[in-house]
């Protein structure tokens, strides 16, 4: 089977002592391709350079919620330049986040928004963190419109889902849908259409139930699979298919080494 990791931070502190082995790890697992998404401009140069270090590795530069001290207006002009010059397959990690207090909602929709002008000018997909604020990032996607792209680790309802399924987002799910108290996630998982799901790790974060409170690589991608597989009572190499061409569509990815 051939699996893309859809949302993992390779370029983490977390995995600077073993980067290489966590990546072989991963391609043992299957995992061909990974989507790498920034979090803040400071970041962006050492993911470049981490993602040059083995095939498969696919930088998306942005600005993430829950960095706002970090950002500064002119990162948002450098985006620009950086989109330009690079041609990445992604603007992201980009969103809102309303579940941590103290980030300013108006400052988190100024960077939000302003990404995702750039992501409809330069016609790029979009990786979106939404905690807490589904119904917000919906408006914002509607407002800029003419977008595409994923809600990462969603954590939405099933008619939220369909908001963003006519608005041309997917889905993407991870450790947290391996949890057996997750009902909510799990009953999503098992019914929704399998041509917007993506599968995703959130390395380092987000640790499936096998590991819990340990380190999370993407080689964990498999663990995602398998419980998803059961939840929708189908084959591992079915969903693994599907999931992986939703994500070469999505972002364009080259065929990997299938």
């Amino acid at each position: 089977m051939v699996l893309v990791d859809s949302h993992c931070h390779l370029d983490a502190a977390e995995f600077d002592g073993d980067r290489e082995a966590v990546i072989s790890r991963a391609r043992s697992a299957g995992v061909q391709q990974q989507m790498v998404p920034a979090v803040d401009a400071a970041s962006w140069p050492k993911l470049r350079e981490v993602c040059t270090q083995a095939a498969g590795l696919f930088p998306a530069y942005g600005l993430h919620p829950m960095y706002l001290e970090a950002h500064r207006e002119e990162h948002l002009a450098q985006l620009r330049e950086w989109i330009e010059r690079e041609r990445p397959l992604a603007v992201g990690e980009c969103g809102l986040d309303y579940f941590v207090e103290g980030l300013d909602r108006d400052a988190q929709s100024h960077y939000f928004e302003g990404q995702l002008q750039l992501a409809r000018e330069f016609d790029l997909p979009v990786i979106v963190h939404a905690r807490r604020a589904v119904d917000a990032v919906i408006a914002a996607i509607r407002k800029v419109g003419r977008l595409r792209g994923v809600i990462h680790s969603y954590p939405g309802s099933m008619e939220q889902a369909r908001q963003l399924w006519d608005l041309g987002f997917m889905l993407g799910l991870g450790g947290p849908v391996t949890y057996e108290r997750a009902n909510r996630l799990r009953k999503l998982a098992a019914e929704m259409p399998l041509e917007h799901l993506l599968l995703e790790t959130d390395a380092p974060d987000q640790p499936d139930a096998g590991i819990r409170g340990e380190r999370n690589e993407p080689a964990r991608l498999c663990e995602v699979l398998r419980v998803i597989a059961e939840l929708r009572g189908e084959e591992e190499a079915h969903v693994a298919t599907v999931t992986t061409a939703n994500a070469r569509r999505l972002f364009a990815l080259p065929a990997g080494e299938d």
